[in-house]
């Protein structure tokens, strides 16, 4: 939720719409982002904080031993179900609430961690559960598990030591039944067979990881811009502004930047509701705050909980901890309402902390003195000298010229500092005065929370109800950041496997984990044909060549409206609105000076359900073919595409609750139906061909898979490109299908092309290449005579 929640939202609206039409006006004209902040805080009165307070319970974020327990109850019934991931996912949920059973929620977890196959996390886990007084009459359970573990990892020292302790708890317990004793003894028996069978078979360690130090990719570090290579250059001028430009030709695949970002906050995205769960006061949804860490985004599986509140999870003791001391310290007592005004207003916050105070305070007073002196030559009649701004060219610029490019320290260098963050444009006349008085409006809100913290630590202070010199200078800088991320956030995404019942071939989904601000990467303009591909890992970000990029070209970015997914106009019209700027990219100016609309130019393509001929018009259609007189109203149609979308969404449930048949069956007959009204190339077509891949790939039907699979990529490649990561994506899946179809020939040719577009956009180590290298390599150890099957 990067806004904040609707009630906030719709509450800011009406205070606005009530102020006196003189202060709205002030507040429309304050220019100075620090007027607007100081002219708000009077407006927030205690009826405000109030609402807020009201809203903000909805996000509780405490701990509770209540929940604790149930969350300790849900899990042991998903793991008596064999439903490990669910109960994994519950057992954190306990843990995150202090507890009298935490040692016992960790051993359970431990359980869980160990049927999934993750023995170091389970010995983790183990050793929690230990620290946290896991009972003595239970100890020979859990040492049982250690032993398994460590037999496993091939570490039998530790293994053996843990066995002697067992023995000698097991000799000194004399509550222990004879049943139980010679159940015991009986497991530690089995146990020492184990290991000595794996001193007498020594694990081998694979040749396969130095693989990963050769695919590393060369970094040669350029010395004007942090985390982008040499191949790029940092320009300006007065039409493209700030802008990055090859220095070399460039190939497809090569690194450009590579950027670890400034602040991230993880957003919590879609819930996702535990299969048969039901509706409870524990709220048993699972989000992104429950699936990856909240400081490195990676994905979890035994969390470390906040100590302070229910909500922040971390991948280790180690992030707990930096992340306490750089941020979390001050915002855990915010929990709730960060939660509440929106993950926007949690990174500004998040921003300025990370920064330190000095910092902040320091660029503050060196803009302010900027701005004075800029005002004073303006009413000298002077203005800016922008005459060596244009001659900054696509050549680069002189060594003169270039500490003059914003957000560049004295040496002229461009880092992911926190003054390069702070030199991002807010764009702060072009916003509207209720967008502003909204943002405005949350960031008092913080500042008050915040005064509010630091009187409860100094109980003998009484409160103020006039913010301290710090909160104001904080505040403004914030609302500053609040404003750039408008135009400068960058959504952190990830490759997220959907469900898919028990097929082979995974389907999987792009998923938004967070929010977050890279300077360099920011420098990127946009177009709507991008010659660069951008990937995330944890939280830190590259960019890509995605074609050829000739010296002197501007290396360019999507910022979301792309040409192969809407047309020229729509894109327009949703930059204008979002970044402020008429696009005027090489695409929209091919097609809008053009009779030909393209391929995403209209969402919904038609045919004629008699002679298949396209559809043409806007309210009323009429078939394109001379010899047809067919007349459909276009709100007709896209009634019908609207039922067939719920019909392939019903089909894809199906497929989910392990029901390939019924799905399949259904999916043929929206394939009859949209072949009624839908051109070959409609999306929806090949969203139809690509489940019903998935459908017969999970009943064993590999042929039957890969032909519907084929007619999937043919509508992509048409749509986004054969070098496109989507087509990659298709084709990934296509070599899963004819892997497992033993189709050998035609698998290793879709393998080396699915692997040549993958790496271009996401590079060597990108999990879906890894994947393909493995498969490529089970192939190869095949007898020479299948290599050469015909299929």
């Amino acid at each position: 939720m990067e806004r904040p929640v609707e009630q906030w939202e719709a509450y800011a609206r009406r205070k606005w719409a009530s102020l006196d039409p003189c202060l709205q006006q002030k507040l429309s004209v304050a220019v100075p982002l620090g007027d607007t902040f100081l002219l708000c805080v009077p407006l927030f009165q205690p009826a405000d904080e109030e609402f807020l307070h009201r809203l903000a319970a909805r996000n509780w974020v405490g701990k509770d031993p209540r929940a604790a327990l149930f969350y300790k109850e849900e899990g042991n019934k998903r793991f008596q179900n064999k439903e490990y991931t669910a109960a994994l996912i519950l057992y954190s949920k306990a843990v995150s609430h202090n507890s009298p059973e935490m040692s016992l929620c960790y051993a359970n977890r431990s359980a869980a961690l160990f049927h999934l196959g993750h023995f170091e996390d389970c010995l983790e886990d183990i050793d929690r559960a230990q620290a946290q007084g896991y009972p003595n009459r239970l100890q020979p359970k859990i040492l049982l598990r250690k032993t398994e573990c460590l037999l496993l990892l091939g570490r039998l020292q530790e293994a053996a030591g843990v066995i002697s302790t067992i023995e000698s708890k097991i000799a000194m317990d004399q509550s222990l039944t004879s049943t139980t004793r010679q159940i015991l003894l009986r497991k530690i028996s089995q146990l020492k067979v184990k290991a000595h069978e794996k001193e007498s078979s020594p694990v081998s360690v694979p040749e396969a990881l130095s693989k990963t130090q050769k695919d590393l990719e060369f970094w040669e570090e350029n010395g004007k811009i942090s985390s982008a290579f040499s191949s790029v250059s940092l320009n300006f001028n007065s039409c493209r502004g700030r802008h990055l430009v090859a220095t070399k030709d460039i190939l497809p695949g090569e690194n450009l930047v590579k950027e670890e970002a400034f602040v991230s906050v993880l957003s919590p995205g879609k819930s996702l509701l535990l299969q048969d769960s039901a509706e409870t006061t524990w709220d048993t949804r699972v989000t992104n705050e429950d699936l990856h860490c909240h400081r490195c985004l990676k994905q979890l599986l035994a969390s470390v909980p906040c100590g302070g509140c229910s909500y922040a999870k971390y991948c280790s003791k180690k992030c707990a901890q930096l992340a306490w001391e750089h941020y979390h310290c001050t915002e855990c007592p915010l929990g709730a309402l960060l939660l509440t005004l929106g993950v926007f207003s949690h990174v500004a916050l998040r921003t300025v902390l990370v920064a330190g105070f000095a910092e902040v305070s320091s660029l503050m007073k060196q803009f302010h003195e900027d701005d004075k002196e800029l005002h004073k030559a303006e009413a000298r009649g002077e203005s800016r000298d922008e005459t060596r701004d244009s001659t900054a060219g696509m050549e680069g610029l002189s060594e003169k010229a270039e500490p003059l490019i914003p957000g560049c320290e004295d040496d002229g260098q461009y880092r992911g500092s926190y003054q390069a963050v702070f030199n991002l444009l807010t764009h702060a006349e072009k916003h509207s005065p209720e967008h502003k008085f909204l943002c405005t409006l949350s960031i008092v809100a913080i500042c008050k929370k915040l005064q509010e913290s630091q009187s409860k630590l100094k109980a003998h202070v009484k409160m103020s109800t006039e913010l301290s010199l710090e909160l104001k200078i904080l505040g403004e800088a914030m609302l500053r950041h609040m404003l750039q991320l408008h135009c400068n956030a960058q959504a952190v995404t990830a490759i997220r496997e959907s469900e898919s019942g028990d097929s082979i071939v995974a389907d999987s989904e792009q998923v938004r984990l967070a929010t977050a601000l890279f300077p360099v990467t920011s420098l990127l303009n946009h177009s709507c044909d991008p010659n660069t591909s951008v990937t995330f890992s944890g939280t830190a970000v590259t960019v890509r060549a995605s074609q050829p990029i000739p010296r002197g070209q501007e290396i360019v970015h999507c910022y979301g409206p792309h040409r192969c997914r809407m047309g020229a106009a729509e894109r327009r019209q949703r930059l204008l609105c979002q970044y402020f700027f008429e696009c005027r990219c090489q695409a929209c100016l091919d097609e809008l000076g053009s009779d030909v609309t393209g391929i995403a130019a209209t969402g919904d393509i038609f045919c004629c359900s008699s002679c298949h001929a396209s559809m043409q018009g806007e309210d009323v259609l009429r078939c394109s073919s001379g010899a047809c007189t067919l007349l459909v109203g276009r709100d007709y149609l896209l009634r019908q595409l609207w039922d067939l979308r719920l019909q392939v969404r019903t089909a894809l449930g199906l497929l989910k609750d392990n029901q390939p048949n019924q799905a399949v069956e259904l999916l043929m007959r929206c394939r009859v139906d949209a072949e009624n009204f839908l051109s070959a190339e409609h999306m929806l077509v090949g969203e139809i061909e690509d489940h019903l891949a998935q459908g017969y790939a999970t009943l064993g039907k590999w042929q039957e898979a890969a032909r519907h699979l084929r007619r999937s990529i043919q509508i992509v490649e048409a749509r986004h490109g054969p070098s496109s990561v989507e087509t990659g994506h298709e084709l990934f899946k296509l070599a899963q299908i004819l892997f497992n179809g033993f189709a050998v020939s035609e698998a290793l040719c879709t393998i080396q092309r699915a692997e040549t577009v993958l790496c271009v956009h996401c590079g060597p180590q990108n999990a879906q290449v890894q994947e393909l290298q493995e498969m490529r390599a089970c192939l190869l150890e095949l007898p020479r005579s299948l290599l050469h099957r015909v299929e």
